[in-house]
């Protein structure tokens, strides 16, 4: 795959965004990989780097083997010489992660990455810096990522404690996905990764505080649809504006606070039909939000003038 020109000037880059698609489904719970193209053009319009793609956003782990190899197959034709293409490869099996690490290089993909156990928790941190290696080395020549969430995992250690270790052991270690709210964690990894592997940033919600640590680069659900805003932020940001970064990252927070009261993850899917790309339902064990509650939260989002927002901060972007 050819890397995206936002990849290739990484050391000189001020900010870049990668989404976490959602999967699309049709109604009846089937996949629906033929709207992928159209997702993959929708993100780079808005100014997007890259995806990452059968997270927890993408509900990778309610996906069948096939169907999340059919999945980053369809982002790989989507992505190639346009976007950077991560795949999620965690797996309560090691040798099932193995074969979607395998799978990832062999269609092309810039970067594999796992999520720390979500059933057992590791005996060890030698432990899990021994799982992360093996799947690492089933695509040896892919950058390899760990993704630190331990709201959904069973990691109980931190992930400045584990980057100098995987550092070390993994050849092809280019970094974490952060999604937690250990901020000095956070802040710890990038200090201790001197340049050697990236650290993105991953809550929505503290993107102003992850721009003030120093992030560089942020993974995260609602750049689905709100990319430009963020994008405009972290401009902003760059350019001494903080009170109005600020401002715009209590927009963001209102519009956040507003799904997550309406299904959560679900009411992020449902922003991304409302900002128009219909991704279809939930995959049990979650669900869809009601007729009412979508009613409900397309009102509050329409009250603090979120997609209009959206828009204008698209011409910001565009502009600069």
């Amino acid at each position: 795959m050819t890397t995206s020109p936002g990849f290739q000037e990484f050391e000189t880059s001020a900010f870049r965004l990668i989404a976490a698609p959602f999967t699309p489904f049709h109604a009846d719970g089937s996949l629906a990989v033929d709207m992928i193209e159209k997702y993959a053009d929708s993100l780079l319009a808005d100014g997007v780097a890259g995806v990452f793609v059968c997270g927890t956003t993408g509900e990778g782990m309610s996906l069948t083997i096939a169907e999340r190899k059919r999945v980053a197959e369809a982002w790989s034709k989507a992505a190639v010489g346009k976007l950077e293409l991560i795949v999620h490869v965690g797996h309560t099996s090691l040798e099932e992660s193995r074969h979607l690490a395998e799978h990832a290089e062999g269609i092309g993909a810039n970067g594999i990455a796992t999520i720390g156990p979500v059933f057992y928790p590791p005996a060890s941190p030698e432990a899990w810096l021994e799982y992360c290696a093996r799947i690492a080395s089933a695509a040896r020549q892919t950058a390899f990522y760990y993704y630190h969430m331990p709201s959904m995992s069973k990691i109980g250690f931190t992930a400045s404690s584990l980057l100098p270790r995987m550092l070390e052991l993994i050849p092809n270690f280019k970094g974490i996905k952060f999604t937690h709210e250990d901020l000095p964690d956070y802040k710890k990894c990038l200090d201790l990764s001197g340049g050697n592997c990236e650290i993105f940033f991953g809550r929505d919600e503290l993107l102003l505080e992850g721009l003030e640590l120093g992030a560089v680069s942020a993974v995260g659900s609602t750049y689905n649809f709100a990319a430009p805003l963020s994008l405009n932020l972290a401009r902003l940001f760059r350019e001494g504006k903080k009170e109005d970064a600020a401002a715009s990252q209590r927009v963001c927070n209102r519009a956040i606070d507003s799904m997550i009261r309406h299904g959560g993850l679900a009411g992020i899917r449902a922003t991304l039909g409302l900002s128009g790309l219909d991704c279809g339902p939930m995959r049990l064990p979650l669900a869809s939000i009601s007729r009412q509650e979508l009613k409900s939260l397309e009102t509050e989002l329409l009250d603090i003038g979120y997609f209009e927002l959206i828009q204008e901060a698209r011409d910001a972007v565009a502009s600069t």
